[in-house]
């Protein structure tokens, strides 16, 4: 290298624009010696460690240099600086190490086809000849020089420079000697425009507690997983055909410490185990629990991928969560945000001066709702974070399942925006050709590296086949939240009784689509926040007449073909909406309705569980049959639900609060009966009508073209649950 050539490069340099240091720096031959050079802003003296050999300051420069024989010189040599307090450190020269990232894995990356980029891509604790040390790697394409800065190095960006590895975009470096537990974020500079960005680790797997936002050099797990017989378990597990109730909750807002802090994951694990083994809850499903810098994002607005929020905790104790629910055989899922990023200055956005993760232009690329970016599911570097992403919770982290956010808004290209302000598809249309293939290959990858897990779609249209295979043209999706029966059946429990008679088809329409998908009945977090009430006071009338309302609509809900998910708070009957700011309202424990309230969710969990008749065909028609769906003018209606023979259960409900005496219900079998359940039941705060608990006597009287009927009481505001006996 000639002299201006050399002085050109040492420039470029020490002005942290050089997109290939080890051309430059660390050891290299000179004629018949080598030549050792560093870059240092902060050292006054350096030397080679083996020999103490020292390299001379090269004149006006932060440049140190030795030249000397090549076999004075180990391949392995560490430099000793002294900084201006003449404080003495040493490290092995990081500019010797060849590259570490395997071709193979940078192609599948590359093709967006790998599924665990998570591996190799953020910080990762190596050994190379024998010297510990930290890998880091990180995708660019736009950069002109990224450096890792730190607490190691001043946050200077002068420091350590990366490579970049060819046209991949990717840039790594091994810092020998560098531990777990120190801080860290990527300085990027734009090869276009000069700007230089200071970014988190998009594969991140630990950050530092919010309101700061650096990650962290992980620390390799040491727990040891005691759910073997769990995960074996869900690997052969036929769901379809088994009971799941899911309590739906916000980690922050559930419980908190007497000094409103919040818990920690483990002590999190223990109180919240308890309580769901006593409610009768088959899972549990978190809110986000992926780092976001905004707690009022409730995690919606995701930051770090692959890391569990310091918030709770450290990676290993949210493992100790999932494997301590996991033992007393409680499923967990988690909210996972594929549909769209904050656009936080140290995160994914613009993350090297360009649009990278999202689309440039904003009709593609930004949520006018939320006011987010949106993934450029197009992209395969993209489609490799997300797809690893989804595979890094289930695999590592042992997730049951994720509930995949906001698909509806993947799915559309005009979702939410006005004509002008969306672009079509090639073919003139309003599907997202991109977010659609993204999908169907991110549901695929999921069920191949994870068998048994669950894929939960958020959507809230009519897209057809969400829920089925993806060889048969569907989604891909093993479950889908029915927000069409929700707001039906809400809106109709919104009415005044004695308006109800006129609504009767938002009930019953369900039915005309209830088994086109597989799907789960949700009352979530969305429908108790943004002003739209508590579940509670969505009911009309008075106190008891709310509790008794919501009493039945919970019955409704557990007997109604599908899946369930309460979110927490409803299953008690809290008055307030939702405030992830504090806690639930505990204390109304204390008041007999709310116990009562309480105490039939408890029972409806364990009376489904306990019942094939509700659980063995909930996505087929085999397990549903009406009784009577045209009585309106009463706001009753009856229907069956079935199991294997002779499993079968009779539901009644009536919506209005008149008591209603001998009220005659066509029946498909002859025998013994006997009421079950009833909502109105004054262990549950309710006025105690109902059909006792004595046996009752099918006649063989053909009614509602039945051969054989029963004459029940109805209470007032109520559903009662009756078995046959046989």
């Amino acid at each position: 290298m000639t002299d201006a050539r050399l002085a050109a490069e040492l420039t470029r340099i020490s002005e942290a624009r050089h997109h290939d240091p080890f051309s430059v720096l660390g050891r290299h031959p000179d004629g018949d010696q080598v030549v050792v050079r560093a870059f240092n802003p902060y050292a006054t003296e350096m030397f080679i460690a083996e020999g103490g050999m020292p390299l001379e300051r090269m004149p006006g420069s932060d440049f140190f240099q030795w030249r000397g024989e090549a076999a004075r010189l180990p391949d392995r040599y560490r430099l000793i600086w002294r900084d201006e307090a003449h404080y003495e450190h040493f490290a092995h020269d990081p500019y010797t190490y060849a590259p570490q990232l395997p071709d193979f894995d940078l192609h599948l990356f590359a093709e967006g086809r790998h599924r665990h980029a998570y591996r190799f891509f953020g910080a990762h604790a190596q050994q190379i000849d024998g010297v510990a040390g930290t890998r880091f790697a990180v995708w660019a394409p736009n950069a002109e020089r990224v450096s890792v800065v730190g607490d190691f190095n001043r946050w200077d960006g002068r420091c350590h420079p990366m490579r970049v590895r060819g046209g991949t975009g990717v840039w790594e470096l091994f810092m020998p000697d560098l531990e777990p537990g120190h801080l860290y974020k990527y300085e990027i500079r734009n090869r276009h425009t000069g700007q230089v960005l200071l970014k988190s680790d998009p594969y991140g797997q630990q950050f530092e507690l919010r309101p700061r936002t650096a990650s962290m050099i992980p620390v390799r797990s040491g727990h040891q997983w005691g759910d073997h017989d769990w995960m074996e378990r869900r690997r052969q597990a036929d769901w379809q055909h088994a009971p799941m109730s899911v309590y739906e909750l916000h980690l922050g807002s559930w419980q908190r410490g007497i000094e409103g802090e919040f818990l920690g994951y483990a002590e999190l694990a223990h109180r919240l185990v308890a309580y769901v083994k006593e409610m009768g809850f088959t899972h549990i499903e978190l809110l986000p629990i992926t780092e976001h810098p905004y707690d009022l994002s409730w995690g919606y607005q995701a930051t770090g991928y692959f890391a569990p929020t310091r918030r709770f905790g450290e990676p290993d104790d949210f493992r100790y969560f999932v494997d301590y629910c996991h033992r007393h055989d409680i499923g967990v899922l988690l909210d996972w945000v594929p549909a769209h990023f904050p656009k936080d200055a140290h995160g994914l956005a613009r993350f090297d001066g360009t649009p990278l993760y999202e689309h440039e232009d904003p009709r593609l690329g930004e949520h006018m709702d939320w006011a987010t970016l949106i993934f450029n599911f197009g992209r395969n570097e993209v489609k490799s974070f997300l797809v690893s992403s989804a595979v890094f919770w289930l695999e590592d982290m042992h997730i049951d399942g994720l509930r995949v956010d906001a698909v509806a808004s993947m799915l559309y290209l005009d979702y939410s925006r006005t004509e002008g302000q969306w672009v079509p598809n090639e073919f003139g249309g309003r599907e997202n050709l991109t977010a659609i293939d993204f999908l169907k290959g991110l549901n695929v990858a999921a069920h191949d590296q994870c068998p048994g897990v669950l894929m939960i779609a958020e959507e809230s249209t009519s897209w057809p086949l969400v829920s089925r295979p993806t060889y048969v043209g569907g989604l891909g999706f093993d479950l889908k939240w029915n927000m069409g029966w929700m707001n039906d059946t809400l809106r109709y429990m919104s009415h005044e009784p004695v308006h109800r008679q006129f609504h009767q088809d938002l009930l019953t329409f369900s039915m005309l689509y209830a088994f086109t998908e597989n799907f789960l009945l949700p009352f979530s977090h969305d429908e108790v926040v943004h002003g739209k009430g508590s579940m509670l006071n969505k009911m009309p009338g008075d106190e008891w007449q709310r509790h008794a309302n919501l009493r039945a609509l919970y019955t409704y809900q557990f007997t109604h073909p599908g899946k369930k998910l309460m979110f927490m708070g409803i299953e008690f009957g809290q008055g307030r909406e939702w405030n992830s700011a504090g806690v639930l309202d505990w204390y109304v424990l204390q008041y007999p309705l709310h116990q009562g309230m309480q105490r039939l969710v408890k029972d409806l969990n364990r009376l489904y569980s306990a019942s094939p008749a509700l659980y063995r065909n909930e996505f087929d028609w085999q397990g549903f049959e009406w009784i009577d769906c045209h009585d309106a003018q009463q706001s009753v209606l009856s229907f069956l639900r079935k199991g294997n023979a002779g499993e079968l259960m009779v539901v009644v409900l009536n919506l209005t609060p008149i008591p209603r005496r001998d009220y005659r219900i066509g029946l498909p079998l002859g025998g013994r009966y006997r009421e079950i359940l009833n909502s109105d039941s004054e262990f549950y705060g309710g006025s105690n009508i109902g059909n006792g608990s004595h046996d009752l006597l099918a006649e063989e009287r053909p009614w509602m073209d039945r051969p054989y009927s029963l004459a029940l009481t109805l209470p007032p505001l109520a559903g009662i649950v009756i078995g046959w006996q046989g």
